[in-house]
């Protein structure tokens, strides 16, 4: 992949694991600048965090402020842009928008064999698992992305 200069963690609405995700993310060291965003494939109007996984964020030290779930636009994709989804049928549903590409789903990109579930509607535990599941799999994707950057680098 060229050099990326924006990830966008892309799912249903974007108000659970996506920006968490994104957050986790921005708390891990990467070697390049890159702009961190969560959109949603299905937004019909803007949508605060999930009350549990705002709570499961907070105990982990991170505050999302002000916080609204937005679309997922045709303006979102670029070359330098990588969009990851948390399962096949999310990454299926955005390669059908108008401009779609460099489309992964996370743990693919990871080489984890498990997707990350979505703790909508589930108790706060689950909430809790999800966030860690999700920091384990987003500290591989940092050291992916810096190994990745560090290589380019030095062609």
């Amino acid at each position: 992949m060229e050099k990326i200069e924006k990830i966008i963690f892309a799912g249903k609405r974007a108000i659970c694991r996506e920006p968490m995700a994104a957050a986790i993310l921005q708390r891990e060291h990467l070697n390049f600048p890159v702009e961190i965003l969560a959109r949603g494939i299905v937004v019909l109007f803007p949508e605060p965090l999930n009350q549990k996984a705002e709570a499961v964020m907070i105990s982990n030290g991170i505050t999302l402020e002000n916080y609204m779930s937005s679309q997922l636009e045709p303006s979102d994709f670029g070359e330098h842009t990588l969009v990851l989804t948390f399962d096949q049928a999310a990454k299926e549903k955005v390669l059908e928008m108008e401009g779609a590409q460099n489309v992964e789903v996370l743990t693919e990109l990871t080489g984890d064999e498990l997707e990350i579930l979505d703790p909508y509607g589930a108790e706060l535990v689950t909430y809790g698992i999800c966030y860690e599941t999700l920091s384990n799999t987003i500290h591989k994707l940092a050291e992916i992305l810096n190994e990745e950057y560090d290589r380019n680098e030095n062609e």
